[in-house]
């Protein structure tokens, strides 16, 4: 696939352009600041950009607005956002920009090459992954504590298992447990978090925003 790079950081963008080269994906641009990644998806069309949270010209979260933007904007276009620090809002914000091929990753997991370019791949494909770290954090915040009581320790497994972009499958294969079983237990979330069925809506990932929110 042809992927944009953008992030601040000469080394660490060097490093994500050589990973994703040696798996013979294609990095259509490479860039270090918002604008460009603006101009260079614009112009290359890619099936991905991967993107930092903070970049010039403003330092703070202009790669985060970029990408929400660019949600919008591209709607073919996976959006994956690195980010040094745990940031719920952040997560929050930018799964609420579209349902599909978005994901929100720390930059520790690029660490691990395999689960890094399965996450790429994943987003890509149009799933949505948030990093287990964010999910963990916030699940032990006292505000969502009264939300979490309704869940039993399993569902909390399968809710992680699914912020991470996992299929029933391979939730079931990562638990030892039969499909159907993590059916059950994604079925018992959706009643839990009151989520009804309906067409319009990803209950997945309106299940994981209701961990981010707040």
């Amino acid at each position: 696939m042809r992927i944009v790079i953008a992030e601040d950081s000469v080394l660490l963008r060097a490093g994500l352009e050589q990973l994703v080269a040696m798996v013979g994906h294609e990095v259509a641009a490479s860039v270090g600041d918002a604008p460009a990644l603006m101009a260079a998806v614009d112009a290359h069309r890619p099936d991905l950009v991967v993107t930092d949270v903070r970049m010039p010209p403003g330092h703070n979260d202009d790669g985060l607005r970029a990408a929400i933007a660019l949600a919008r904007a591209h709607p073919r276009t996976g959006i994956l956002v690195l980010s040094q620090y745990v940031l719920g809002a952040a997560a929050a914000e930018l799964l609420e920009s579209r349902a599909e091929g978005v994901g929100y990753l720390l930059k520790d997991r690029v660490g691990d090459v395999d689960e890094f370019l399965g996450t790429l791949e994943r987003v890509a494909a149009g799933g949505t992954v948030v990093d287990p770290g964010v999910v963990r954090r916030l699940l032990g915040r006292r505000r969502n504590r009264s939300v979490l009581e309704r869940l039993t320790p399993r569902e909390r497994e399968v809710l992680e298992l699914m912020a991470r972009g996992r299929t029933n499958a391979a939730a079931a294969e990562a638990l030892v447990v039969t499909e159907a079983a993590v059916a059950k237990h994604v079925s018992g979330i959706f009643t839990k978090l009151d989520l009804p069925v309906n067409p319009n809506d990803n209950r997945r990932v309106l299940a994981v925003l209701a961990y981010l929110a707040g």
